[in-house]
């Protein structure tokens, strides 16, 4: 009896232990790869990398915090792979979005949609997907300093700055890869639109008010629009205006064009219902704050 006794205590500790392991798990992440571009049937296994990235994005512990099941980040890798050459090193194009729950609805909100056209990693037959923080690999410590990227942003829509621990260990992948002299990750001449320019202004005091505002935006908007929908526009149209000031006060759109890239149909969404004043000035501070988008902005005027 003793010894089945134990053999169930064990059991129940493993099932604890694994249900613990479970519940830490920060993402769920779908993966998709376009290969067609890569003609040659010798690099067919390539289609493995799918579900090794899943297990490796949505097994691995990103942070000390517990997650739910429901509190999960849900996030999109769409890779094309626009070549390879004969030792096995591919280059690829990569697109990235995560989204958060809306509170007290079913509806969902997109925290961010990046894309990066300029990763190269090498994936020989049969490679195993390891998480290191201490080294830089060019296929994992990519994947990382997304995944941080991603969390950092769903971490600023929960709480007024949250995500700086998360972009602070993507910039130190950022250093580990200067180090490594990898490309793709170096400061570039002209354009910052690019993995460096993006960690630098995420990290840069200069535009935590941005970051403040998607706050605001999330949490005392949106999260708020079931309870009264008129403090939730109200709030809306504050934190724009945040986020307008905050650009006219900036040497770098990047971040901007970020967040309006992500959200501008959302924000006309929000507004089409409001009464025509608050519409007029939400369509004025958006014209001024995001004119690459003027075109649906206009529909607040009618």
């Amino acid at each position: 009896m003793n010894r089945i006794y134990i053999l169930f205590t064990l059991a129940v500790a493993a099932l604890l232990i694994s249900a613990e392991v479970l519940r830490a798990q920060e993402f769920d992440c779908e993966v998709t790869i376009n290969d067609r571009q890569i003609s040659d049937t010798s690099y067919e296994y390539v289609s493995e990398l799918v579900p090794a990235l899943e297990r490796y994005i949505n097994e691995n512990r990103w942070t000390d915090d517990q997650f739910e099941e429901y509190e999960k980040i849900k996030c999109r890798v769409r890779i094309v792979l626009t070549g390879v050459d004969d030792q096995y090193n591919f280059s690829a194009e990569v697109v990235f979005s995560s989204h958060r729950p809306i509170y007290n609805t079913a509806q969902e909100s997109a925290t961010v949609i990046i894309s990066d056209n300029n990763w190269t990693f090498h994936y020989p037959r049969n490679k195993s997907l390891v998480f290191d923080a201490l080294r830089f690999d060019a296929l994992t410590s990519f994947i990382d300093f997304y995944m941080y990227v991603l969390m950092g942003f769903d971490y600023d829509s929960f709480s007024e700055l949250g995500g700086s621990p998360y972009f602070n260990r993507a910039m130190e992948i950022l250093e580990l890869a200067q180090m490594a002299n990898h490309p793709g990750w170096a400061r570039s001449i002209g354009s910052q639109r690019n993995r460096y320019g993006l960690i630098q202004d995420l990290t840069n005091p200069g535009y935590e008010e941005l970051r403040s505002a998607i706050y605001q935006y999330h949490r005392l908007g949106l999260d708020q629009f079931t309870m009264d929908e008129e403090s939730a526009r109200a709030q809306i149209l504050d934190a724009l205006r945040r986020i307008r000031q905050n650009r006219e006060n900036s040497s770098r759109g990047f971040l901007f064009d970020l967040f309006f890239d992500t959200k501008y149909l959302e924000i006309v969404a929000a507004f089409m219902d409001g009464n025509s004043q608050i519409r007029l000035e939400a369509y004025n501070v958006l014209t001024a704050a995001d004119p690459g988008h003027l075109s649906e902005y206009e529909r607040l005027r009618n």
